[in-house]
């Protein structure tokens, strides 16, 4: 019988398939002159990024490269499928010099891994972050545009350049797909332990919460900002905060106007959050007035910058939001307080 079943079997399964042969020519060429995707990093200039090929098959012939998704600060990602069992993938590809990030990462895959799969939230991470709107997906049900992804690679090729021989691919965007996924979070490249509290930079600029930017430590709680932040971007359409310094000399992101920014909103900071930050000496006095040289918007507040409510409704929204942009960080509310607010509970609600 064993004899029998190993020669069912062998009929039941299918064989790996060839390596696609992508085109060699017909795409077009990035000039010099235009800095192209990863080629904008520090990184790039000193060959830290590793060059991959549309086509290329990693592993052992298991993974070939189908086309670019996306790049980062540490790495590049690509659409990749399994030869053997004809599964796609996300590829991330991480620059030399960084086996701590790597890891870093590669750590957080296998606590997620390891983490309770009953957990309502379990299916909401993509296992393979700072919380941005670029982190936050559509689970993929729909297929058909991993396919057509790599049918368009095949017959447009997307554009390129080359610096020194190493290829620079434009990243290709997906169709819109018959069907959306459920919610996840992806990108694990900055995760670190909440458990353990720190205050080293960390956020995307538009998204840092106060104690980052005072240097005072910070845990769990920069997460609820960064959230506030970016569900105040996406229902209004613009950020909340641009931290751009008026500056003539400036004229670009800075920390001060950042926080001049959150004043005119939330009004002045609460003294003993200033006294745990080791920056707070840079913009406030001892007693807790503004010195920076930033001047604080004026006439501005939560209440005039939402533009598309009125009535209970708004008002209820922008309690859920206070409830998470708040100056001082134990004032958040949690995750969990959040999911029972009634900004979200309330289907209907009416004046």
């Amino acid at each position: 019988m064993g004899p029998l079943l190993k020669w069912a079997s062998g009929l039941l399964s299918r064989a790996p398939l060839l390596p696609l042969q992508f085109p060699a020519t017909g795409f077009k060429v990035i000039t010099d002159a235009t800095l192209l995707e990863e080629q904008h990093y520090d990184e790039f200039k000193t060959g830290n990024y590793c060059p991959v090929n549309i086509g290329d098959v990693y592993d052992s012939n298991t993974y070939q490269v189908l086309g670019k998704l996306g790049f980062g600060s540490t790495a590049t990602v690509w659409l990749a499928r399994n030869l053997r069992n004809r599964r796609f993938y996300a590829l991330k590809v991480f620059m030399r010099n960084h086996d701590d990030a790597c890891m870093s990462e590669l750590r957080t895959y296998n606590a997620i891994a390891d983490a309770n799969p009953f957990h309502p939230g379990h299916r909401h991470v993509r296992t393979g972050v700072h919380i941005k709107a670029d982190n936050i997906l559509h689970a993929i049900v729909d297929e058909g545009i991993l396919e057509s992804f790599v049918k368009d690679e095949m017959e447009t090729p997307s554009p390129r350049k080359y610096v020194n021989t190493a290829p620079i691919y434009m990243s290709r965007r997906f169709g819109l797909p018959e069907d959306f996924g459920i919610i996840v979070l992806s990108d694990f490249g900055e995760v670190v332990n909440g458990d353990v509290e720190r205050n080293h930079n960390a956020q995307p600029d538009v998204y840092r919460s106060p104690e980052v930017m005072l240097q005072a430590a910070w845990s769990y709680p920069i997460d609820i900002w960064n959230v506030g932040a970016m569900i105040w971007d996406v229902f209004e359409g613009g950020h909340l905060f641009h931290g751009l310094d008026p500056s003539p000399e400036k004229g670009y992101y800075t920390t001060r106007a950042h926080l001049a920014e959150i004043i005119a909103l939330l009004g002045p900071p609460p003294l003993d959050l200033l006294q745990r930050g080791t920056r707070s000496e840079e913009f406030f006095s001892e007693d807790g007035q503004w010195i920076a040289d930033c001047p604080i918007p004026q006439g501005k507040s939560l209440e005039k910058a939402e533009l598309f409510l009125t009535g209970r409704n708004k008002e209820m929204f922008l309690s859920f939001v206070k409830g998470m942009l708040t100056w001082r960080p134990e004032e958040r509310k949690t995750a969990k307080e959040l999911l029972e607010d009634p900004w979200l509970k309330t289907w209907d609600i009416n004046d």
